[in-house]
């Protein structure tokens, strides 16, 4: 059993994606980064970090992280799922050569992600916390949702002030402490991508909830984030912005739609499966200290 640490992200793209698509929903987030992004120089602290295990030339397990956001890793070939230890060594140690100054976190289905920050409290000698617990959904058909009032348009460059302050929002809501999001520079990139894009839920001409979509798959495309301000909650307005934009995208070519959750959330987790997002897999992040 190897690692390989790849620099070009084509060349990596070319290596791990027909492993990555044999689960394409739970590996929609690195699915998602290959295809979106930007190639070219990079600055060094940009770059990043693109690594396997592979054992006679077949991938074992997949590791990615976009500076300063968590390492994220795929699930474990099968054949090697009853002994990981030697695939989530290799990734962890590798790792610390990279990033010896500290890694703030790691996102991954559940038994890796524990395996994982077992790894990393023993190499990096610091304390990992279960910081959140994700479930990844998946869409082939939406169930419509009536008798919400109002409708959805995409957002201009009017409501970018609002965009701004909602995901200000969301992130301290939904994120917390755990990950950091520059919502000023979300909303810069949201309208200057082709890859990205979402809708206001208006009721009166006034918005009242946001959901977008971005990181498209081979197959599919994830939506997130979905925001709707305290006060405007318990009206159906999420589940009727979301239900039209995941039927937009599926008659748009896409053949599925993914989104992941907060099992903390109760409510999300209804809503999502009364459209007719069905759960697919469950994900942990963990945190780790990391030096003063």
């Amino acid at each position: 059993m190897r690692l390989a640490r790849f620099a070009d992200i084509d060349e990596f793209a070319a290596r791990v994606e027909p492993y990555l698509l044999a689960h394409e929903a739970t590996h929609c987030l690195m699915l998602g980064l290959l295809a979106t992004l930007p190639r070219g120089a990079l600055p060094a602290d940009a770059i990043p970090y693109m690594a396997l295990v592979e054992d006679d030339g077949a991938v074992v397990l997949v590791a990615m992280r976009t500076p300063p956001h968590n390492a994220i890793l795929s699930l474990i070939a099968p054949e090697h799922a009853a002994e990981p230890a030697e695939a989530l060594g290799l990734i962890a140690s590798d790792l610390w050569s990279r990033y010896h100054d500290g890694l703030p976190g790691v996102h991954a289905s559940v038994p890796v992600a524990h395996l994982f920050a077992e790894h990393w409290q023993r190499q990096a000698r610091v304390a990992a916390r279960l910081a959140m617990r994700e479930r990844i959904y998946e869409l082939e058909t939406v169930i419509p949702v009536s008798g919400v009032p109002g409708s959805y348009r995409r957002p201009t460059v009017a409501d970018h002030d609002l965009l701004v302050r909602w995901l200000d929002a969301f992130t301290a809501e939904a994120l917390g402490p755990r990950e950091y999001l520059d919502a000023a520079d979300w909303v810069d990139r949201y309208f200057a991508s082709a890859t990205r894009g979402g809708y206001l839920w208006e009721d009166g001409g006034v918005p009242v909830s946001f959901v977008s979509y971005g990181n498209p798959t081979a197959h599919g495309i994830r939506i997130g984030p979905v925001y709707t301000p305290p006060e405007s909650r318990g009206r159906g307005y999420a589940s009727a912005c979301v239900a039209t934009l995941s039927q937009h995208l599926l008659e748009s070519g896409r053949t599925f739609c993914y989104l992941f959750t907060d099992l903390a959330n109760p409510t999300s987790n209804h809503i999502y499966q009364a459209i007719g997002y069905n759960p697919v897999n469950d994900v942990d992040v963990y945190e780790f200290e990391m030096e003063q």
